[in-house]
């Protein structure tokens, strides 16, 4: 993209023009978002996304936070303008309302995280109203999101203000590269248990501990974790069998007030007759078999363990019904469980996947996109 700020090397000014809605209010929501170049006109980001069952404000704040969150990828120094006919909006967000509404008071505090970031980088941004005719082209996002399509376009910049159409009468939005309806599932590998703490092998069939002091720290940290990333968004979650994953999914669930299930095709590997042995004393067996797991993922421990190929044949359908599920879902797992979905995800070989960082407590969160596309938003966020 070329540098399009005004003559004489001022600050560009861009306008985000951002709407939500709900069917029901609660119920069906999504929210729509544009940025604009002030001085040309030019349609430089559309955003729409599906929000699942949400209130009319939450929805509003969602495309304000989105519109923000775009000017952050084209040019965070800018001076923004945010324009939305949510007179609530932008009467709490300018500081002349109170926000009594713990919703609202989070969503405001995210939206001036993100204003925050661009005064940081030098710019600014301040809020208007604007008369609901006048943001038919955000409203027609925000219906796009409600059908349940996601958008997600940033531009060049270069197009004139005669080559846009005219907003006043609300053209159907692109779909973008028309990946459809997403499923999001943020894996969460659990807390530790004291076998983590000492170095023990702990996988499916073994001893089965639950966790440590520290353990329900990190659990409790990655509920929190998954609020502020959910930002009130429903989701359910989804735990292994094995008790580390299932307390661990538990304080989540406390969290984000979500409902749980419990599937144990997301169990830990099984290491057979390794359970409960120090992974210092394996690595130095002469035989050499920790070693060779790690490199042939055909090889099972000895007294009944599973091999990696056993592991991703249980692991790569229960992955596939999650997506079919749709939605968004916390799934919280196990170290080896994550390394064979990300290796399957990302088409890694068995090598590189162990190069991977899946601390306990940690989340990775991955988009599954109706045409098949997948994206990786963040791994091993702690």
């Amino acid at each position: 993209m070329g540098d399009t700020r005004p003559p004489g090397g001022g600050r560009r000014r861009l306008i985000v023009e951002a709407d939500g809605g709900s069917r029901g209010n609660p119920g069906v929501a999504g929210y729509g978002a544009l940025v604009r170049d002030a001085e040309t006109g030019a349609l430089l980001a559309e955003r729409a996304e599906p929000l699942g069952r949400a209130s009319n404000n939450v929805a509003e704040y969602r495309g304000l936070i989105a519109g923000l969150q775009a000017v952050l990828v084209i040019d965070p120094g800018a001076d923004v303008e945010a324009r939305m006919d949510s007179k609530l909006v932008v009467e709490q967000m300018s500081g002349r309302w109170k926000i009594k509404h713990e919703d609202m008071k989070r969503l405001a505090l995210e939206t001036r995280d993100v204003a925050a970031d661009i005064s940081a980088a030098g710019g600014s941004v301040s809020y208007k109203w604007i008369p609901r005719e006048k943001n038919k082209a955000a409203d027609a996002l925000s219906n796009v999101a409600m059908d349940g399509e996601s958008v997600d376009r940033t531009f060049g910049g270069e197009a004139a203000v005669d080559d846009l159409p005219d907003t006043t009468t609300a053209p159907p939005p692109s779909r973008g590269p028309g990946r459809g309806a997403v499923t999001r599932i943020v894996i969460v590998r659990h807390g530790v248990t004291p076998f983590t703490e000492e170095g023990r092998i702990d996988g499916r069939g073994g001893a089965d501990p639950s966790l440590s002091d520290m353990g329900r720290a990190q659990a409790a940290a990655a509920g929190r974790a998954c609020a502020h990333l959910l930002g009130g968004h429903p989701a359910r979650v989804v735990t292994s069998s094995l008790a580390r994953a299932m307390e661990t999914g538990a304080a989540i669930a406390d969290a984000i007030d979500a409902p749980t299930a419990i599937d144990g095709d997301f169990d830990e590997q099984g290491f057979g007759a390794w359970d409960g042995a120090l992974m210092r004393d394996l690595v130095k067996e002469a035989d050499g078999g920790f070693a060779r797991m790690r490199r042939d993922n055909t090889f099972a421990a000895p007294g009944g363990g599973e091999s990696r190929v056993d592991l991703a044949r249980r692991v790569i359908p229960a992955w596939e019904r999650l997506v079919a599920d749709g939605g968004t879902t916390i799934l919280v797992c196990h170290r080896m469980v994550i390394l064979v979905l990300l290796e399957h995800l990302l088409g890694l070989d068995d090598d590189k996947a162990w190069r991977l960082g899946i601390s306990p407590g940690s989340l990775t969160a991955v988009e599954s996109w109706e045409n098949g596309e997948i994206q990786l938003a963040f791994v091993n966020r702690t």
